[in-house]
């Protein structure tokens, strides 16, 4: 099977030959039809997350036909289109799992970093984090909610139940996040690198009622805000576009250092907070309404064998929308 491997970081990824791999107990064989490329697919390509396993193959948003079951494996049938996302396992046993946090599991392994992801022809999958995918949505147009939306979810909801939402980064996840927020009565102001002027457009025509520079403060105070770009320098400037009692919610994997601020900035019961993964409730939570909304992603495809390219051009900021990679055999 073909796949593009990473072999050390800061090193480009590699098209690679690899045997067909046989399913566990408890795993099935997927034939990958499209993969989504995110940003902490960048951060794992820069050594910014540490102790990948390597070579590692990329890719945690993945949709893909069920090929093979293993012997343990109830539920599921070959064909099956499904989903699979970045939280790849858990113990269900530490403190975390039994209190319904299984995002904070100490022993949790994650696809396309700690196992081998959607960057390839076939992959294999735990059974139990393998979800149903609604029908009527193209492969490469459901392949962005597995992270971007579903991550962009689990933001949405530590942010409160606020009207003002302020999204930092108008990329994959926050052009997924608006449909559901403007789906929830919200009004959205999106913040983009300062200049980008396409950005903002692109934020508008999705119903932001304001779009302008990270570097600006919106016309009125935000009851919270969502950063997905991953700057440490953009949680001062939102602490002080939200309004007293308001919440600053960061919502990637890495970021950048949080430059220091003055204490004025948070006081008045601001709060900032951080989204660590997911849990398999936040999928089928986000799965079942994501028809409902509807939610639509705007997309840009990749061939596998592009992969670089597509990382390249999430890197410059030249994708409105999502970066996928569709797999064809």
């Amino acid at each position: 099977m073909r796949v593009m491997a990473l072999h050390a970081p800061g090193q480009p990824l590699r098209e690679e030959r690899w045997p067909i791999p046989r399913p566990g107990p408890q795993e099935v064989l997927l034939r990958v039809r499209a993969c989504a490329v995110c940003r902490t697919d960048l951060h794992l390509v820069d050594g910014e997350l540490p102790r990948p396993k390597l070579p590692v193959v990329p890719g945690h948003e993945i949709v893909a036909s069920v090929v093979e079951v293993g012997a343990e494996v109830l539920g599921l049938e070959p064909g099956t289109r499904v989903g699979v996302a970045w939280l790849g396992w858990t113990c269900g046993q530490c403190r975390f799992c039994v209190s319904g946090r299984e995002n904070l599991c100490d022993f949790a392994r994650f696809t396309g970093y700690q196992m081998d992801g959607g960057y390839a022809e076939y992959t294999l999958a735990h059974h139990a984090f393998c979800f149903p995918l609604p029908p009527g949505l193209e492969d490469v147009h459901a392949a962005p909610l597995m992270c971007a939306g579903l991550i962009g979810y689990r933001s949405l909801r530590m942010a409160g139940a606020g009207a003002r939402l302020g999204m930092y980064g108008f990329g994959a996840a926050a052009h997924l996040l608006i449909q559901v927020a403007r789906h929830q009565g919200r009004r959205v102001f999106a913040f983009t690198r300062p200049g980008d002027e396409a950005g903002q457009a692109f934020a508008r025509e999705l119903g932001a009622e304001w779009a302008g520079g990270s570097d600006a403060i919106p016309p009125e105070p935000l009851d919270a805000a969502i950063l997905f770009a991953p700057a440490g320098s953009l949680v001062p400037a939102a602490l002080r576009a939200v309004d007293k009692g308001g919440v600053v919610v960061c919502g990637g994997i890495h970021m950048s250092d949080i430059p220091a601020f003055p204490y004025a900035w948070l006081w008045e019961e601001r709060v900032v907070r951080s989204v660590a993964n997911l849990t398999r409730a936040d999928a089928v939570e986000f799965l079942a309404l994501a028809p409902r909304v509807p939610v639509h992603t705007r997309v840009r495809v990749f061939p596998l064998s592009a992969a670089n390219e597509a990382l390249l051009a999430l890197r410059e900021g030249r994708v409105h929308g999502a970066a996928v990679l569709e797999v064809r055999g």
